[in-house]
């Protein structure tokens, strides 16, 4: 919270809530695996002073140290950082390599299965495996390799929670009891950060109370602690998940709501309205080609013209 950026994940395991965190911040990285390509290129005394000072990418830069051939006793000098915190992300590391030696078709279930179990998005996976997010979905699908979910009581069990929360994980019990009555899934804004305003997250708060004012059971689905949003009175089931495309289908096939409602969020959910669609999810309001419309500023200006709505000119600007 110190610098602006700030997003809550949960999982049974560190590994797994770290690279659910990691893909939570949509800073283009769907975890650490598959992800620090753009860091492969620093010379050893360069990944060594970035080991040693502290700052927000530091953590890839300890992955790539991994890729780089470093110990991690001599991580562990430089940065300081418990060796227990170091030998977690060895793990994933080793299960990256180890992913990286099979194929889409030949690598095994268990293997499928751990790597979702150490929070591997399916982004991920199909970097590693040389594939489409599409076809590790599908795999995981045929293999029977699905999320179950877990509740965290907000009273911790002193009172009756009046709205507990979920998260997902890769074990064989599932906690969720979706419900039978009409329902509609609303995305929040995603993690705390510069340029997603609160307004959007009062927006989603209060399309949850409109909702339920008209009889509808309302499903949050948002990654920060630190909105009205994800309390716990706001809507009915609240879903602390990443927003991706992965993350927000698991949910949606889960509970099966009527629809979604992804207009409120901001920009991140109107990113993923397309790919939603494309899925079979049922888009709520606005289509997503018409939400492409009004943010694709070509398309917009062909609209205008067609219309023959005035516009400002392109200002000339001086090189």
């Amino acid at each position: 919270m110190k610098s602006v950026g700030e997003a809550m994940a949960i999982g049974r395991t560190f590994k797994e809530a770290l690279q659910k965190a990691i893909r939570s911040m949509e800073i283009g990285r769907f975890g650490l695996a598959a992800g620090s390509d753009n860091l492969r290129r620093l010379k050893r005394d360069a990944l060594e002073e970035k080991l040693i000072t502290p700052d927000s990418e530091r953590v890839f830069y300890i992955y790539q140290a991994y890729h780089s051939g470093m110990g991690l006793d001599e991580i562990h000098r430089l940065t300081k950082i418990d060796p227990w915190f170091l030998s977690q992300l060895k793990d994933i590391y080793d299960l990256e390599i180890e992913l990286s030696s099979h194929s889409v078709e030949s690598v095994p279930v268990d293997l499928l299965r751990k790597a979702k179990e150490y929070g591997f998005s399916d982004h991920s996976l199909a970097r590693i495996l040389s594939t489409d997010e599409k076809a590790i979905r599908d795999l995981r699908e045929r293999r029977k390799i699905l999320p179950t979910y877990k509740m965290v009581d907000t009273c911790a069990a002193e009172f009756e929670a009046v709205t507990p929360y979920y998260y997902s994980t890769y074990e064989s019990e599932d906690e969720v009891k979706p419900s039978t009555t009409k329902k509609v899934m609303i995305l929040g804004s995603g993690p705390n950060r510069i340029g997603q305003g609160i307004e959007f997250d009062y927006a989603c708060v209060h399309a949850a109370f409109a909702l339920r004012e008209e009889g509808f059971e309302t499903i949050m689905v948002n990654s920060n602690p630190e909105t009205v949003s994800t309390d716990y009175d706001t809507s009915d089931r609240l879903y602390f998940e990443p927003l991706t495309v992965e993350d927000v289908l698991n949910i949606y096939e889960k509970e099966e709501p009527m629809g979604v409602i992804v207009q409120f969020g901001g920009q991140t959910p109107l990113n993923l309205a397309k790919d939603l669609e494309k899925n079979g999810v049922k888009i709520l309001g606005t289509s997503p080609e018409s939400i492409d419309i009004a943010e694709d500023r070509e398309r917009f200006k062909a609209i205008l013209e067609k219309l023959s709505v005035p516009q400002p000119s392109t200002p000339c600007v001086d090189r």
